[in-house]
């Protein structure tokens, strides 16, 4: 009995030092992303958008891609109700039998959706010279606010909309005021003075601030549950085109839309699907999350999904293979299609990762069609052994026909939808 207790002793000294050694442990990520293509809305009432999509720089190996979505080294995360998982470099000290409830389906998705996204306040985008009396300046940059600063309130009023900041700027004008400024940068609230100046040529009063309070493009539906309503799409963030951060909303709706054609993507250019959709259209679903895995909602009625209508059962991360596998998508009109991918690696993961697989598109028709992954195929459901195990999220910019993908067990989770039965510890 002293010998096991000694043995358990020094285990945990040693577990102890790798702990403590964790912080000076950083491996380096080689992989670059470009935030999402989307753009402001105007003033018609059915726009041409291009598509939300993310793109990947370089064109990873097996081994380096495994060594990328596994470098989390120390975590604790939750994965669903009462569970939790505990890594030590990738090695767990906890662990948990981890099985799908029996009866967790949902319907694929695949459709071409409209995103309509509203900031919360007012994102400020970039700044310009305004032509004073004496000489160009920016008033905005004067009062330190930077670009990816959200406007929250003027004068102690919330500011929701573009149009609310006009009337304060010409009032403090000219009554040769300052405003008081309340804006968020990251977790950070922050107090500032902006002075408007008198822009000569203009004759008006400006700040010098480009800002923004909406903006559009189009993705694709993953996954909606018929029972809660609530739905994913995309599988990744939305990030403002200008800013390169994520956007934060205060609401959004998604469309129905329509593919009207596709660039077709090649060696070191990413293609991309271009659709319309009707801003004054019903929406169909609200959106309530802009997350790194996608953007989540629920619907206001239900879609049309064509032969796909049936709910389909889930994989969780441990169970995707590397083989054969399908993605469902719409290249022209509203029509979804079946089209043959490969899961080329697939690494089993104890928490939430954004890049979970490497797929490769192998179907010929959509090779011709597109040349690959194109942007705007964010999103499209990847199904293997009648199950839904992910969904595309970024392309290789030198290979456009691979990409990666997300496990869709994460998606769920971060739609609030339970999948998980409850646990069985294992000794």
């Amino acid at each position: 009995m002293k010998f096991r207790y000694d043995v358990r002793i020094w285990i945990g000294i040693m577990l102890l030092a790798v702990l403590v050694a964790i912080p000076f442990y950083s491996p380096v990520q080689k992989y670059l992303s470009i935030p999402n293509n989307i753009v402001t809305f105007n003033n018609d009432s059915t726009i041409a958008v291009p598509a939300l999509g993310d793109k990947v720089e370089v064109e990873p190996t097996k081994e380096e891609t495994i060594k990328a979505i596994s470098s989390n080294d120390f975590e604790t995360v939750s994965a669903g109700e009462d569970q939790l998982f505990y890594s030590v470099a990738g090695l767990p000290i906890k662990k948990v039998d981890v099985n799908i409830l029996e009866d967790l389906k949902v319907i694929p998705g695949g459709q071409s959706i409209g995103v309509q996204l509203h900031t919360v306040g007012v994102l400020v985008v970039g700044h310009h010279q305004v032509n004073g009396t004496n000489k160009e300046l920016s008033p905005g940059e004067e009062a330190n606010i930077k670009v990816g600063d959200i406007i929250l309130k003027i004068n102690g009023e919330p500011i929701k909309e573009m149009q609310e900041v006009k009337p304060f700027v010409e009032k403090a004008g000219k009554a040769d005021k300052s405003l008081d400024v309340t804006i968020k940068r990251g977790d950070e609230k922050i107090q500032t003075k902006l002075t408007p100046v008198m822009d000569a040529k203009e004759n008006e009063y400006r700040i010098g601030l480009y800002i923004r309070d909406s903006a559009a493009g189009i993705g694709t539906m993953t996954f909606y549950d018929p029972k809660s309503k609530k739905y994913g799409a995309l599988g990744h963030v939305i990030s403002d085109m200008d800013t390169q951060k994520p956007i934060e909303i205060f609401n959004g709706a998604i469309v129905n839309s329509t593919v009207t054609s596709i660039e077709k993507g090649t060696n070191g250019t990413p293609g991309e699907k271009q659709a319309k959709f009707s801003v004054d259209a019903d929406k169909i679903g609200t959106i309530t999350k802009n997350s790194p895995f996608g953007i989540f909602g629920k619907l206001d009625e239900k879609m049309n999904n064509g032969k796909f209508n049936k709910p389909m059962p889930v994989a969780l991360s441990h169970e995707v293979e590397e083989g054969p596998a399908k993605i469902l998508t719409v290249v022209e009109g509203e029509k979804i299609e079946e089209f043959d991918v490969e899961v080329v690696s697939s690494v089993p993961q104890k928490f939430p990762a954004t890049k979970g697989m490497i797929i490769q598109i192998t179907d010929p028709e959509l090779l011709k069609k597109t040349g690959g992954i194109v942007q705007g195929m964010s999103g499209s459901p990847i199904i293997q052994n009648g199950k839904i195990i992910g969904a595309v999220t970024h392309v290789f910019v030198n290979d456009p026909t691979s990409g990666y993908g997300v496990h869709i067990e994460w998606m769920l989770q971060e739609a609030g939808i339970q999948i998980y039965e409850k646990e069985k510890q294992v000794s």
